[in-house]
């Protein structure tokens, strides 16, 4: 008897060590959130570089397949968060707050890790580091425009600048103290796609305006058109932090979490169109093969509305960054202290999230090439986690009938990504080769 009541105490004791990681982790210390948390959390991990690189992908599209892939991709996507919210309590009393969670529960324990680890820490760690150059870059273009005369600053000391504001917002604990930072980040998100689109209206279709390829060569424009590919994949990555957003929703079985969370992504996937579409068409119909990867390098004039235009991207993207962070931060913290046992503690939080916050700060020091970056990491890791891997995730869990609605549709998507996986990372890479060799370090 006396035996029973100390493995009772010790399993009640390894009980409330468990609750009390789960309450420092940051996916699962903070559980108030409303349904429009999940709006602005959606519209900044969405809305961000990719929609200022869709005219450049629209350029190597072409009007048809480029109409044709931006519908695709939004109408694929929405189906595959909706799978992803429906799937976060699929088992009932039991909540999947982590991507992996759901992996391992598809898939079982050890390969569902394998399979969506690595997949999702590309995709964090890479977007990440797209916006740190997204960062500096909108910075250096601030500082040129709103001072055309003044010394030329390098790029790098502008990747370190926006780096700086990280070493700080990184300590903040969970998602849910994040929330005002991304609430910025969405607004800023809307006004400077807006700012994108009626700025070229004002600007006018120009006067050599040219739809064809812009490549003098049969493949470089195939490359191109591959690399776009991953453009567009890169532009709708929401699905990888989802389950986390979701997690911060409480719920009950009354009122399950994915009501608030669905009401929320519906929202922001209007605000995501309203966004998406008019830049990448408006921007492409004006400029054509012309546009640069980024609308706003196009865009010159007025000085004063561009060179907001840029700050706002800063703002938007110092709350991206923070968004795709939050899950590496989780990760790391929860190997560091249930597989190496370290204490939990603020130390360990600034030294963990320092070191990452430097890594992505250095790497995008050293390949700083905005455009062909969104389209490899856009075909090599988002469209699987965006594209296909709900939609095999759901095939596993809920088995629907052969050539159902709901069986066919997931194989279409499927298919579809699979192809977007195959083809947008060779484009791309070619891409970064080809501005490698032109690159001078630190420049």
């Amino acid at each position: 008897m006396a035996f029973d009541d100390k493995n009772g105490e010790q399993k009640e004791a390894e009980i409330a060590k468990q609750k009390a990681i789960d309450d420092w982790l940051p996916i699962t210390s903070s559980r108030n959130a409303k349904w429009w948390y999940s709006a602005f959390h959606n519209v900044t991990a969405m809305v961000g570089a990719g929609v200022l690189s869709l005219p450049y992908a629209m350029s190597h599209l072409g009007w048809g397949p480029g109409v044709v892939i931006l519908i695709l991709s939004w109408v694929i996507t929405l189906f595959t968060l909706w799978q992803m919210v429906e799937m976060h309590e699929s088992v009932p009393g039991k909540r999947f707050d982590r991507y992996h969670e759901l992996g391992q529960h598809a898939f079982g324990e050890k390969l569902g890790l394998w399979i969506v680890v690595p997949q999702q820490v590309i995709v964090e760690v890479g977007v990440d580091i797209v916006y740190m150059v997204t960062g500096g870059k909108s910075l250096k273009k601030f500082h040129d425009t709103v001072c055309p005369n003044c010394n030329q600053i390098k790029l790098s000391y502008f990747i370190m600048i926006f780096a700086s504001s990280h070493f700080v917002l990184s300590h903040l604990p969970n998602f849910n103290s994040i929330s005002a930072v991304s609430l910025a980040a969405a607004v800023m998100s809307f006004s400077y796609s807006t700012i994108a689109w009626a700025a070229s209206i004002a600007k006018g279709v120009q006067p050599d305006v040219d739809y064809s390829y812009s490549a003098s060569t049969s493949s470089g424009a195939f490359f191109n058109f591959l690399t776009a590919l991953g453009d567009v994949a890169f532009a709708y990555a929401g699905h990888n932090v989802v389950l986390e957003i979701q997690a911060t929703i409480p719920s009950t079985p009354e009122k399950p979490s994915k009501i608030p969370m669905w009401k929320g992504v519906v929202v922001a996937y209007i605000i995501v169109a309203l966004c998406y579409f008019p830049v990448a068409l408006i921007g492409y119909w004006f400029f054509g093969n012309s546009v640069d990867d980024n609308i706003l390098i196009t865009l010159e004039k007025p000085a004063w509305l561009i060179a907001a235009a840029n700050m706002f991207v800063v703002i938007h993207v110092i709350g991206s960054y923070q968004i795709y962070a939050m899950p590496v931060f989780d990760m790391l913290e929860s190997a560091l202290v249930k597989k190496l046992n370290f204490t939990p503690c603020f130390r360990l939080r600034l030294i963990t999230r320092s070191l990452y916050v430097a890594f992505t700060m250095f790497v995008a020091i050293c390949i700083p090439f905005f455009g062909s970056l969104l389209g490899f990491f856009g075909g090599f890791a988002f469209a699987p986690t965006t594209y296909f891997l709900p939609c095999t995730m759901w095939l596993a869990i809920y088995k629907p009938k052969r050539f159902s609605f709901s069986w066919m549709a997931n194989w279409i998507c499927i298919i579809l990504g699979s192809l977007l996986v195959i083809l947008a990372p060779i484009g791309a890479l070619r891409s970064i080769i080809i501005s490698a060799k032109t690159l001078k370090f630190f420049s």
